[in-house]
């Protein structure tokens, strides 16, 4: 056992890889000994417990160290700062070579567009998993010009905000902010619940309290809450949204908010308000990148007129969600007054 470099304590193997918890509980332990060193729990271990992990004590150690030395790698990965990711070209859905790849900076916005099946779930696939050659469209993904250190660590360097956010755990606003909090090793009060929960319901349009129940949480709400979750307590420099529009929230907040973190922001869109919000577009046809597109200034000067539509638009949904008619001409929208 001497070659494998441990925490000299449980605690210490805890607090550096909560994963770890899985062997204590695999081996019987019902009470965790903080202070006991992590070589003499390994040394002091039956045969049963052994047999419930399916491990010898000489795998189990060097399975542990293996551990110990993924969680300092990505500590150091996640803590620097994360300044490009990079998507090689891979094949499309005929196998033919894709086109082209591309690279996002922080702080950049790269929206993904493109038709229903055209394959742009799977792009954010490969980049949420770093893809290396081993998914459907073979593409590679590197962070700051190299593949990721261990691939475990796509969960540390990518938060993923789905269409999908609906919540079947049982517990508070507060508590859910609470325990995820604790996930990144802050205490307590070190999580900033108030400031989490007002950012979301800035985002949304229906107020959300600490002690609403996640489960009440309505999709946009639920997806607000994400996105100030991520901007407020995750570590994950890169982030990936899929189609933001779906989700009834202020999208330029969201972007202007994950933006000043000095994220990596891509996002599936059909959008044109989005789109142009984005620095570049990634057109995807057939399974492949095909094409770059570099927002230009006219196309920034066309986004202040759509958002200005937009306004009018969220107004007109506001006035029909408190019943109120729209019978009036609105061939104002279109300038002519």
């Amino acid at each position: 056992m001497n070659q494998h470099v441990f925490p000299q304590t449980l605690g210490q193997l805890l607090d550096l890889s909560p994963d770890a918890i899985d062997f204590l509980v695999a081996a019987g332990q019902r009470e965790i000994r903080r202070e006991q060193s992590v070589a003499a729990w390994i040394a002091a271990l039956d045969g049963e417990g052994l047999t419930h992990i399916g491990m010898s004590r000489e795998q189990l150690g060097r399975h542990i160290a293996h551990m110990i030395d993924t969680a300092r790698k990505a500590k150091r990965q996640t803590a620097a700062s994360v300044r490009s990711l990079t998507v090689w070209p891979g094949r499309d859905k005929r196998g033919r070579p894709e086109p082209a790849g591309f690279s996002v900076l922080a702080g950049e916005v790269v929206c993904i567009v493109g038709p229903t099946g055209a394959g742009k779930s799977q792009l954010l696939s490969d980049i949420e998993c770093l893809a290396q050659g081993d998914s459907p469209s073979t593409r590679r993904v590197t962070i700051d010009g190299a593949a990721a250190v261990e691939r475990g660590l796509a969960k540390k360097l990518v938060a993923q905000i789905s269409q999908n956010m609906n919540f079947v755990v049982d517990l508070t606003v507060g508590a859910f902010l609470t325990m995820h909090g604790a996930c990144r090793n802050l205490s307590a009060q070190n999580v900033p619940v108030a400031d989490v929960v007002a950012c979301a319901n800035s985002l949304a349009g229906e107020p959300m309290t600490v002690a609403t129940s996640l489960t009440q949480l309505s999709g946009g709400q639920s997806r607000a809450l994400m996105i100030a979750d991520t901007a407020y307590l995750s570590s994950s420099p890169v982030v990936l949204i899929d189609e933001i529009e779906n989700a009834g929230i202020d999208r330029r907040q969201a972007l202007e908010l994950l933006m000043a973190k000095e994220k990596i922001v891509v996002i599936s869109t059909h959008d044109p308000l989005l789109a142009l919000m984005g620095d570049k577009r990634i057109v995807v046809r057939g399974g492949a990148v095909s094409e770059i597109v570099v927002t230009s200034r006219e196309e920034k000067d066309n986004l202040a007129l759509l958002e200005r539509f937009d306004r009018h638009m969220v107004a007109l949904r506001d006035r029909l969600r408190h019943g109120e008619r729209i019978d009036r001409p609105l061939a104002w929208l279109m300038g002519d007054q």
